[in-house]
């Protein structure tokens, strides 16, 4: 393994805070956190008791202080309470954003009594919102799983197919989370062809073919995929990863997956069981092919499925605990989905938008791809000439989910 350093080889600048006026993070904080505290109430069937606290948590998130955890027989009561420490006192708008949002879906948990025995342990507060979007994604989660199959029937003529089909998937991957809105193309007689062309010119770096380069280079190793949400997003993401296990690209692939809910959609283990027994249930004999690989997979545990609180801490990758960063340097590749873990892979802060990102991910002891639709102020490894173009074409182009990125670094980037 060659040397890594521990942190970013550059100096690390601020956080991102709520206190912005007129960021994106300001706008979270003061209305989108709210917002989601109040459609928990409208979604479940707590207690009235339960119900008031959420309230009250979303009336003091504009103006409010950071409240503290009560239940200590939580299994990371004590890990957050040192978390807490450096923000005792302080409002929701200055503590540092990535905290105050993974803060405040811990809290939510705390609120509706996830952590206690009773009728409302384990009870996902954001159930109906993962199931529905399911449900909702049916068509084109076929179309995807008919695609899929065929490209894996083509996958022993190697070559060309291969790397054709990888590149697909990535890009499934990447836009996951935006289901048949913009994957498909415009022509409805045809829903089934991907429209590659319209979506690369949305890809603002495009790492794919090293990434397939790697993968098929390096045939039958071990794939690490930090997960990121549950729905159709999920769907995309297992059908990269039984491509790489059925097609013999990967031996093994480990899920990192959230051990409990958080940013509404996270994916958690359970919501895999969900996905493969809702989809194995429709009778739809690509859908059934497809679940029938992955448990047998799960069966015979070529694929892992991993949960660590890590995932679900205010901290940034660089301060990943070393039983985990050991656990990831066995991989061949790390696979880094979604915005949220992009945020924590850049700890979060104000980087120049020009930063190279293996300056910052140095601390990683293997390959890395990040694939991440920008939905937050947070971005580096982006030619000053594209970020120029980008903004005038489109001014909500950080936030709104329209433009991603495929950013690979191999360990002799670092």
């Amino acid at each position: 393994m060659a040397n890594i350093s521990h942190i970013p080889k550059l100096p690390i600048p601020s956080s991102l805070l709520g206190s912005e006026v007129g960021s994106f993070t300001e706008y979270t904080v003061t209305q989108r956190m709210p917002a989601i505290a109040r459609k928990v109430i409208a979604e479940n069937n707590f207690s009235s008791e339960i119900n008031t606290s959420l309230e009250n948590l979303a009336k003091e998130l504009p103006a409010g202080y950071v409240q503290s955890l009560l239940n200590k027989t939580a299994v990371d009561f004590s890990a957050w309470n040192t978390y807490l420490e450096l923000y005792k006192g302080q409002r929701w708008l200055d503590v540092p954003w990535f905290f105050a949002e993974t803060y405040f879906f811990r809290l939510i948990l705390e609120i509706t009594n996830y952590f206690r025995p009773g009728v409302s342990q384990g009870v996902d507060p954001f159930e109906l919102q993962k199931s529905q979007s399911l449900e909702a994604s049916l068509d084109s989660i076929i179309l995807l799983c008919d695609r899929a199959n065929n490209w894996l029937n083509n996958s022993q003529l190697k070559g060309e197919s291969n790397q054709t089909a990888l590149i697909a998937l990535l890009y499934f991957a990447l836009w996951g989370n935006r289901v048949d809105l913009s994957l498909w193309s415009a022509s409805e007689t045809d829903r089934s062809r991907f429209d590659i062309q319209t979506q690369l010119a949305h890809i603002l770096v495009n790492d794919a073919s090293q990434v397939t380069e790697l993968l098929i280079n390096s045939q039958g190793g071990r794939i690490d995929f930090v997960v990121d949400n549950a729905g159709f997003e999920l769907v995309c993401d297992l059908c990269l990863v039984d491509f790489l296990l059925s097609s013999g690209l990967a031996n093994r692939v480990y899920l990192h997956l959230k051990p409990h809910p958080t940013f509404v959609s996270d994916a958690m283990i359970k919501d895999v069981h969900y996905t493969t027994s809702f989809l194995a249930a429709t009778g739809n004999q690509q859908l059934t092919s497809f679940t029938q690989r992955l448990q047998d997979n799960i069966a015979s545990e070529r694929l892992v499925l991993s949960e660590d609180y890590f995932w679900t801490s205010p901290l940034a990758f660089w301060e990943i605990p070393n039983y985990l960063k050991n656990e990831l340097a066995n991989a061949s590749l790390v696979i880094v989905k979604g915005d949220a873990n992009y945020r924590r892979l850049l700890g979060d802060r104000h980087w120049n938008f020009t930063t190279n990102i293996a300056d910052i991910v140095c601390y990683l002891p293997v390959p890395m791809v990040a694939l991440r639709t920008l939905k937050s102020e947070v971005a580096v490894g982006l030619k000053p000439e594209v970020i120029e173009k980008v903004a005038k074409s489109d001014s909500s182009w950080l936030t709104n989910g329209q433009w991603g990125v495929i950013q690979y670094c191999s360990v002799k980037h670092f």
